[in-house]
């Protein structure tokens, strides 16, 4: 019985500190900063048509493509004690080959400077 009562008071007691945090963080001030949309840095209200830097955009395509290269490196070090090493090896190598490979071209091709 006492497990139960002391179980009850802490449920109401949380319910209690949760519907009290929410009353003291609500915002009662709406500013027009915080009403207008945010788009990328640009004003939303001006002219929609300014020319956009490509190199933004080669930027956070790279990214994509080196977030995802983590992606699959983490199955390749799990199947390592799984797989035959030659195998687990000529994957691997294969796979970090093309990596460089992409790694080289986007050199060569100056997308890793930020000015040009």
């Amino acid at each position: 019985m006492m497990i139960m009562s002391i179980t009850i008071f802490f449920f109401f007691l949380s319910n209690l500190m949760m519907m009290m945090s929410m009353i003291l963080s609500k915002k009662s001030f709406m500013d027009q900063e915080k009403c207008s949309p945010f788009e990328c840095g640009f004003d939303p209200k001006s002219m929609s048509r300014i020319p956009f830097s490509l190199h933004f955009f080669l930027i956070t395509i790279i990214f994509l493509i080196f977030d995802v290269e983590i992606a699959l490196i983490f199955p390749i070090i799990t199947l390592f004690k799984t797989v035959n090493m030659l195998t687990w090896i000529k994957t691997s190598f294969f796979f970090i080959i093309i990596l460089l490979i992409g790694l080289y071209h986007e050199w060569n091709q100056n997308m890793l400077n930020w000015t040009n």
